[in-house]
């Protein structure tokens, strides 16, 4: 049985994890309408997150002291439903503000949150709400690619920064994807990645070189695989 046939045969599960989620989202909007204060944040954090400056969001980062780490979490998550803002560029301001150790498990621990946040939403609320997220154009395509290469489609994914890593979270949940294998795929997949930030993150101009040559060179690496893929299941 493929992904696609497990989405219309789901098993009854707990809806604690839907319950938990609407109500976080429910206070985060009362608290912004209700609460100056919180309404204040939220806009800061919105002209700061999407600024574009490694800098000036380290800065505001750092100012958080301990709670530091929460709001890159919550920005980590955030950004899934705001393109504009690259989740690479809160993965360089992590490892920037708290160092290549702590700042390393910061990123795991922040897309291990987001990852699991749009897992959930793809599982429970289904392809209406996941193509009005990402589009029905980027859904199919994703949904094709993991359905073809399911694992390694998500390690892909995640190893490169510019491909689709919400929108994988999102149809990983929609396809039925065992949640452990789809993190476990997307931990590895971000390891990599991180690994090569934490050892660049001192020099954003050799940063941004390797980062690109690096993402060329995984793309062109699976789309060989991919290639050769196809031509032995034409000969099958």
């Amino acid at each position: 049985m493929s992904n696609r046939d497990k989405k219309t045969s789901k098993p009854q599960k707990s809806k604690l994890p839907l319950v938990i989620s609407l109500f976080l989202v429910g206070a985060i909007l009362v608290s912004y309408f209700i609460f100056p204060e919180v309404q204040s944040f939220m806009n800061e954090a919105w002209n700061v997150l999407t600024s574009d400056d490694e800098k000036r969001i380290e800065s505001w980062v750092s100012g958080f002291g301990w709670m530091g780490p929460v709001v890159l979490v919550l920005a980590m998550i955030a950004q899934m439903f705001l393109l504009i803002i690259p989740s690479v560029l809160l993965m360089v301001v992590a490892i920037l503000a708290y160092g290549p150790i702590w700042g390393s498990v910061i990123v795991f621990a922040s897309v291990f949150a987001a990852s699991s946040v749009g897992y959930v939403i793809g599982d429970y609320f289904g392809d209406s709400i996941v193509k009005k997220i990402i589009g029905e154009k980027s859904e199919k395509r994703v949904e094709d690619f993991l359905d073809d290469y399911g694992f390694w489609a998500v390690i892909v994914t995640r190893l490169n920064p510019f491909l689709s890593n919400d929108a994988i979270s999102f149809v990983g949940g929609l396809l039925q994807m065992g949640y452990w294998k789809f993190i476990g795929a997307t931990l590895v997949g971000i390891a990599p990645l991180t690994l090569f930030i934490a050892y660049f993150g001192g020099s954003t101009e050799g940063l941004k070189t390797g980062l690109l040559w690096g993402s060329l060179v995984s793309l062109v690496a699976f789309g060989a695989y991919v290639w050769w893929d196809k031509k032995l299941r034409n000969k099958k």
